[in-house]
């Protein structure tokens, strides 16, 4: 049962209108689904912590709640960095690389660039290498633009405590984002050579377009083949992609669509939905390659999930 589900059914017992806690709760609902999702990079995850952020909140005596925004998004942190430990355990028994859970979102989204950077696959890769509190402090304050006040409340800590962690973490994310000039152009026309390479078997435009240290992930989650490692360099991503792109105009179809606020691909084979490919560009060229495939991550990849700010 979903948090939206919950909410829906606490209204009045005679069916009339919600109450005030559920209103505030369905009004905020999809900022709370995407403070989560940033902080896990999960979608069944971030639906979880929705739900146990309704049941903490339909609690709370509201006549004693200033902010209900503020309120609701402290409670949804707090949880999220409760998830984050139950979900570093399972990270560390997962089989093969692990890509956060494609969601595909409405064009709008695109056009927030700071909301469609946060949400997009590349940044949060580089959420995940920074600590729980760090990766909260970080969300709440540059996506969101909450005060440190507010934060500290979120997190537990002074907000000397938070300034430090937020300077910290802002020179961290700095230090692995894309160094040149990051286009919407650029992305649709390295998914257009890897597209026009599965349609026609010729490879060399997009060979030519990946950088010599290139990344590829593969996310399969030991369900279906893919690699176990990251590949990395232009010699070993083009082996295998010199493999496995003429399977997939063999047997599939790619088709473009938009994906965490970027353009993205979708792969079927047999018609059937298959995984999702994303990029990271840099100076023109493709740094990251990213494909999810693991049948558990793809729910949200044919229905729009509303993400805001």
């Amino acid at each position: 049962m979903t948090g939206e589900h919950s909410a829906d059914q606490a209204g009045r017992p005679d069916g009339g209108l919600p109450d005030a806690a559920t209103e505030a709760f369905v009004t905020h609902r999809n900022l709370l689904f995407t403070v989560a999702y940033e902080m896990l990079g999960s979608a069944a995850d971030a639906e979880d912590v929705l739900q146990e952020t309704w049941l903490r909140w339909a609690g709370v005596d509201l006549d004693g709640v200033r902010d209900r925004r503020a309120y609701l998004v402290r409670i949804t942190t707090r949880q999220s960095l409760t998830r984050l430990r139950t979900l570093a355990r399972r990270k560390e028994t997962y089989v093969g690389p692990w890509l956060p859970e494609p969601l595909l979102t409405a064009p709008d989204v695109a056009e927030d660039v700071e909301l469609a950077d946060s949400v997009s696959m590349a940044m949060l890769l580089v959420l995940e290498t920074l600590g729980p509190t760090e990766r909260a402090v970080f969300v709440l304050r540059e996506v969101f633009g909450l005060e440190y006040a507010e934060i500290a409340e979120a997190v537990g800590k002074t907000q000397p405590a938070v300034r430090q962690i937020a300077h910290r973490a802002r020179a961290h994310v700095a230090a692995r984002r894309p160094h040149g000039d990051v286009s919407a152009a650029d992305a649709r026309g390295a998914l257009e050579a890897f597209r026009h390479a599965v349609e026609t078997g010729d490879l060399q435009g997009l060979f030519d377009r990946l950088a010599p240290d290139v990344v590829f992930l593969g996310d399969a989650g030991g369900v279906k083949q893919a690699a176990l490692q990251p590949v990395v360099g232009y010699d070993k991503v083009t082996r295998l992609l010199a493999v496995g792109l003429p399977r997939i105009g063999r047997l599939g179809t790619v088709e473009p669509a938009q994906m965490n606020g970027h353009a993205a691909l979708i792969v079927r084979l047999g018609g059937d939905l298959d995984g999702v490919v994303a990029v990271r560009t840099d100076h023109g060229l493709i740094t990251g390659l990213y494909i999810v495939r693991n049948p558990a991550k793809l729910s949200r990849v044919e229905q729009e999930t509303a993400v805001t700010r």
